[in-house]
């Protein structure tokens, strides 16, 4: 937490101990005139698991806060917080927050949330990690993970999008993990990202149901069709993605848990950022 922007500080903050925190803005970088990411400061007293959710977002005119879910794309152990964002020209606060600079405030939630977090699974030996457009930002937070290795031998991301620059994020992130001091030896071997495009040309096209069942993610990556038994999956972005993709989990024999009940699939029903 910096110096300039502690929480509980603010006066909506007095008035409401449960309310939102006041947070800096410290970095903003644009993809596209879709994507961009941002980080924000983080409190110290604000603890989530990599994956979870929570809500962000900024005061409206009349002074009353207006929040949306976001995941956190930053791991659980970083000490500032990352969000990746698609920006909506008409939307109430997205067409707000893209324009946000460093030093500027965002409202922060104090209670993060959310099922794709490796407790809701059942142990096994592949991760999947199933995403479109920015429902990546939970991966880009447990793939910084080491606990994530740790669980498993193999860990999967698929990032499907309708452009490649919209791939950028996902690209650019897991490749700069080589270098990184906490999970740089730990994702050689073991971290794959398998990447696709829907309207521009790319070497890899189409969505990732049409991959999964034609059997072609599994003879690019060298793997088996999904198995119950060794293969864990976790699955964030669009609610058609979702659903499709849910049926070809539970065709193949693995069952949706949660975080009272684990099981070999999680979703992210909660998902809008």
């Amino acid at each position: 937490m910096s110096a300039d922007a502690p929480a509980g500080q603010t006066a909506a903050a007095k008035a409401n101990p449960n309310g939102p925190t006041e947070e800096t803005v410290l970095a903003v970088e644009h993809f596209t005139d879709r994507l961009f990411r941002f980080r924000l400061t983080r409190p110290k007293s604000f603890r989530f698991r990599s994956g979870e959710f929570v809500m962000i977002g900024l005061l409206k005119e009349d002074g009353r806060p207006l929040l949306r879910a976001y995941s956190i794309a930053s791991p659980s152990w970083d000490e500032e917080l990352e969000f990746y964002s698609i920006k909506v020209p008409d939307g109430p606060l997205t067409s707000r927050l893209e324009k946000i600079q460093p030093g500027d405030k965002v409202l922060l939630g104090r209670k993060p949330t959310g099922t794709l977090v490796l407790d809701a699974l059942t142990p096994g030996k592949r991760l999947y990690m199933f995403s479109t457009g920015t429902g990546f930002a939970p991966f880009a937070s447990l793939v910084r993970d080491p606990d994530t290795y740790e669980r498993y031998e193999q860990v999967i991301v698929t990032h499907t999008c309708r452009d490649v620059a919209e791939l950028t994020y996902s690209r650019n992130l897991i490749d700069s993990l080589k270098d990184d001091p906490l999970v740089g030896e730990l994702v050689g071997g073991k971290l794959a990202l398998y990447t696709t495009t829907t309207r521009e040309a790319y070497p890899n096209m189409g969505r990732i149901t049409t991959l999964i069942e034609n059997g072609k993610l599994f003879a690019d990556l060298g793997v088996p069709p999904l198995d119950p038994s060794t293969d864990r999956a976790m699955m964030c972005g669009s609610n058609e993605m979702i659903q499709d993709v849910k049926a070809l989990m539970l065709k193949a024999g693995l069952k949706e848990g949660s975080n009272a009940a684990p099981a070999e699939f999680v979703i992210e029903k909660a998902f809008a950022g």
